[in-house]
């Protein structure tokens, strides 16, 4: 990677639109030699995503127009000569690009719609960006020009479409129209909008498309969309439009734990590689209503998430995004990821459509004002912020069914902002990287199997739980008491063959890695670092720590998972405490240990006290506190046992 390019991403400030304009133009300059003759397409490399090679490269042009359009829209008067050269060469370049792709006579045409065609998700960047400055994007099209782009786009109207997030590339697009003057079909958005109201439940939240799962497709898609139509349609629809301006308010209340005060995310769901798309959200809400939330926090999260980014080794060796997450990893990738699917980051960029004398950037950045413990009914989290800016989500009863990894993604125990999570190259433990959930084996085998859904959950502001089959006749209750850097795993077990449970903890980084500067220690941990004694299990790292206690016996180990498998850190040991299991119903203890700070930060006296007699769990979290579980689950729970 050229050293030049990052230093100039890591040293870039990010505290005003000039600074955020320079990054944008900065992390998009090289992407110009791998733009088509006609610039049309954008090729950024041959692995594949579902849609096909051709699609793949039209969704990399339209992607960095969620960046550029903002841009082309907003005041850029106080930009350097330079600069302004540089971004009138852009337009121009996306304008050539826009009228060859949409022409069915230029050999660059994107192709006729399919149902269900990839290109409608890429149609909403070029919808925004028509909308956002119809004087750069649509005025100097030439009639017949005008036409061919009409004629593409409103193909959509007449294909069908996702139930899903995917209605708002069609609203978004009937919106253009109807601001450009131009036939729109009013059935079609009618029909949109009926589709995106059964998606909503309460308090801010939507699900897209698959009850039960709420990712951060409802900031970066279902809010996002919405606003960016509240903000132009307000006149035109002020009631709707003031619904989806008190959702995305009431939303911000619950959305801003996801982050720590230095802005870095939970990864948690699908389509993580986009990225700082998660910031997209506060962009939008900025544009469509500014008063609604406190601009300092949105600022502080927004730019704070985008420098986090741009410390870690995200851009591959010729300065695009690549696949992945903390770093390039395909193995965590979605079947719809190709090569420019990454830019979807770049619907963060939506912000530069502001000026400067907007309150998102005249708004000095503002801590951010977290409870300890944070109940989130609609996404079923607890969530926690502890030393260290470290942020856990404690997750019951998501579940994603058509995606890959999915029960890694959104079924663990818990999720956290410095670990991360770990996806599956096997069945074993090491390949498996099963951290963060309880997983079984039948004696004599090798095959390790976890939970994929829930048929019955409780969340309360003291624990998650939630009860499932793992594999065809394993029945688990599991119970999971947030303690701080401490967390409580009561599982109640049933089964009816001899099993091997192993219940782990988290993954954490086996070498400095991207915690630490170079040369403060010495290639990977020691192996002092480690101590494994019956059924303990913990690391203590100079950049963290991660341990179990198994409370009710097994045996505690430190596994090495394989390279790859943790999306934050490409090489992770995990702590495990396994047990032998006969037919039966058995109650297992565990207490595990997460704190990205220092080993001198473990003290093994802050551990909550646990108290085990019979069924009956009793935490003391803290002096004069007490939660108590009865583990008997069986009663009124149907398995289909």
């Amino acid at each position: 990677m050229n050293s030049d390019f990052i230093r100039q991403l890591r040293e870039n400030p990010l505290r005003t639109r000039t600074d955020t304009v320079k990054l944008l133009l900065d992390m998009i300059r090289p992407l110009k030699p791998y733009y088509s003759p006609g610039h049309a397409w954008l090729q950024l490399g041959d692995t594949g995503a579902h849609y096909g090679r051709k699609a793949a490269g039209m969704e990399g042009f339209a992607r960095v127009l969620w960046g550029l359009g903002p841009l082309f829209a907003g005041e850029n008067q106080g930009l350097s000569e330079v600069l302004s050269e540089e971004l009138e060469e852009w337009h121009r370049f996306y304008l050539a690009g826009i009228i060859h792709g949409t022409n069915p006579e230029h050999e660059e045409y994107w192709g006729n719609l399919t149902d269900y065609d990839q290109k409608m998700v890429e149609m909403a960047s070029l919808a925004t960006a028509v909308c956002l400055s119809p004087e750069k994007m649509w005025e100097p099209l030439k009639p017949k020009e005008r036409a061919s782009f009409y004629q593409w786009m409103n193909q959509i109207n007449h294909r069908a479409v996702h139930e899903n997030n995917w209605r708002f590339f069609r609203i978004l697009v009937n919106m253009m129209f109807r601001l450009l003057g131009l036939t729109y079909s009013q059935e079609r958005l009618k029909e949109d909008f009926q589709v995106i109201e059964s998606c909503y439940i309460k308090d801010g939240w939507y699900y897209d498309g698959n009850p039960g799962q709420m990712d951060y497709y409802i900031p970066f898609a279902m809010h996002f969309y919405g606003l960016i139509y509240a903000f132009f349609m307000e006149n035109k629809e002020p009631e709707y439009t003031r619904n989806l301006k008190q959702r995305g308010k009431q939303f911000f209340a619950d959305y801003k734990y996801w982050f720590s005060q230095d802005g870095t995310e939970i990864p948690f769901g699908r389509s993580l590689t986009y990225r700082f798309a998660h910031g997209a959200y506060f962009s939008a809400m900025a544009l469509a209503c500014p008063d609604e939330i406190p601009m300092g926090e949105a600022k502080t999260l927004l730019l704070g998430n985008l420098r986090r980014w741009m410390e870690k080794p995200i851009f591959d060796n010729g300065g695009a995004l690549s696949i992945g997450y903390g770093y390039p990893n395909l193995i965590m990738s979605e079947r719809y990821n190709a090569p420019g699917s990454p830019y979807w980051a770049f619907k963060t960029f939506l912000v530069l459509a502001l000026p400067d004398c907007h309150p998102f950037w005249e708004a000095e950045e503002q801590a951010i004002e977290y409870q300890e413990k944070k109940l989130l009914e609609q996404p079923h989290m607890l969530i926690t912020h502890s030393e260290g800016d470290h942020v856990q989500a404690y997750v019951t009863a998501q579940h994603c069914m058509n995606h890959g990894n999915s029960s890694a993604k959104y079924e663990k125990f818990v999720y956290s902002n410095r670990f991360g999570f770990s996806v599956s190259r096997g069945y074993g433990l090491s390949d498996g990287a099963l951290d963060n959930t309880l997983s079984v084996c039948q004696e004599g085998e090798n095959y390790y199997q976890v939970r994929y859904g829930a048929a019955e959950y409780r969340i309360t502001e003291d624990y998650v739980s939630s009860s499932y089959r793992i594999g065809r006749s394993t029945e688990v209750t599991s119970t999971i008491i947030p303690c701080g850097s401490w967390h409580v795993r009561i599982h109640r077990i049933w089964t009816p063959v001899k099993l091997i449970a192993a219940d782990a903890g988290y993954a954490i980084s086996a070498e400095p890695g991207f915690y630490m500067t170079s040369g403060e220690i010495d290639g990977r941990y020691a192996p002092d670092m480690l101590e494994v004694k019956d059924s303990l299990a913990f690391a203590r790292f100079p950049w963290g720590s991660s341990g179990v206690i198994g409370l009710t016996g097994g045996t505690g180990e430190i596994i090495t998972t394989f390279p790859n498998t943790n999306l934050l850190v490409n090489l992770a040991v995990m702590p495990v405490v396994s047990i032998h299991l006969e037919p039966g119903e058995h109650l297992y203890v565990n207490c595990f240990y997460g704190n990205p700070l220092g080993p001198s930060e473990y003290q093994l006296e802050t551990m909550p006290e646990i108290v085990i007699e019979g069924s009956q769990v009793s935490v003391i979290p803290e002096k004069g506190r007490v939660i108590q579980i009865d583990s008997r689950i069986r009663s009124g729970i149907d398995l289909d046992r």
